[in-house]
C-alpha cells in the first residue's frame, strides 16, 4: 500500500484548506483512514480519521467543528477539510491507513504512512 498526501501550502489564519491522500496497492475490505500532525519538537498528533466502508468519522477535539474528514471511495482518496486555520496548526500533516475497521487514534495502530504535506499557518 503507498499513500500520497498533497495540499500544504502557505496561508492566513481563518483561511481554509484541503489536504488530498491517495492510496494505491491492495487493502483489507475494511480500514480507516487518519490525518495526523506533527510540529518540531512533539510527537505524532491524532487530528481525524474515516471508517473507509461504512464512514464514520473521529476527531481530536482541538480540530472538531473546524476539520472535515471524507473520502472518495471511486478515487480511493481521502481529504481533510480545514477551516478556520489557526498558527497552531501550522505542522507537517501526514496521511495513515489502519488495516482494521476500528478507528484508534494512536499513530502505533496505523500500517501505512504517507510522506507528509507541510501546512503553515500564519497569525
Amino acid at each position: 500500500v503507498q499513500l500520497q498526501a498533497c495540499g500544504g501550502g502557505l496561508v492566513q489564519a481563518g483561511d481554509s484548506l484541503r489536504l488530498s491522500c491517495a492510496a494505491s496497492g491492495r487493502t483489507s475490505s475494511s480500514y480507516v483512514m487518519g490525518w495526523f500532525r506533527r510540529t518540531p519538537g512533539k510527537e505524532r498528533e491524532f487530528v481525524a480519521a474515516i471508517n473507509w466502508r461504512g464512514g464514520s468519522t473521529f476527531y481530536a477535539d482541538s480540530v472538531k467543528g473546524r476539520f472535515a474528514i471524507s473520502r472518495d471511495n471511486a478515487k480511493n482518496t481521502v481529504y481533510l477539510q480545514m477551516n478556520s486555520l489557526k498558527p497552531e496548526d501550522t505542522a507537517v500533516y501526514y496521511c495513515a491507513l489502519r488495516l482494521s475497521g476500528v478507528i484508534f487514534t494512536a499513530p502505533r495502530d496505523y500500517n501505512y504512512w504517507g510522506q507528509g504535506t507541510l501546512v503553515t499557518v500564519s497569525s
